[in-house]
């Protein structure tokens, strides 16, 4: 019987419109660690790639814009930014400037217990990068936010 909500799929995954996802595929394979699972050509674009990592999944196409499908460079930019956890951030964070990723914000230790930073790639989807270094309890973090705003506020 088939099922309204299909097993080998997360209930949201990111659908990414890119200006040269072939090139895009590569990058994310081969720098964040994803595993193509699946690409479909469509008349000499990518009409939709699945990329896995983990329990996660984006799929990834060419801009058709007579589709108004279209990458976030079309728009000047991208409101969303996607977060992903890998082993080593400042190793991964550095291959991605390496690779033509631009940096929006460096790595650095965060009060919620995670190290990260966060690069716009070459076809303008902003990615934060991160690797979780402390289990911080629910009222130590609200202690280290507020010092964070009130640092925050003194810039």
């Amino acid at each position: 019987m088939v099922k309204p909500i299909p097993d080998d799929y997360p209930r949201i995954s990111v659908s990414m419109s890119i200006d040269g996802a072939a090139d895009a595929i590569a990058f994310y394979t081969e720098i964040l660690g994803f595993t193509e699972r699946m690409r479909i050509d469509m008349g000499g674009r990518i009409g939709h790639s699945e990329l896995e990592l983990g329990d996660s999944l984006i799929m990834v196409a060419d801009e058709f814009p007579e589709m108004e499908f279209r990458s976030p460079k079309h728009y000047g930019g991208s409101a969303v930014q996607l977060s992903v956890y890998v082993e080593d951030v400042d190793a991964t964070f550095a291959a991605t400037l390496a690779a033509g990723a631009t940096e929006v914000r460096p790595v650095v230790d965060q009060f919620y217990g995670d190290r990260s930073g966060m690069i716009e790639d070459p076809w303008g989807h902003r990615w934060n990068l991160a690797t979780h270094i402390e289990d911080v309890d629910a009222e130590e973090m609200a202690r280290r936010s507020e010092a964070a705003m009130a640092e925050m506020g003194d810039g």
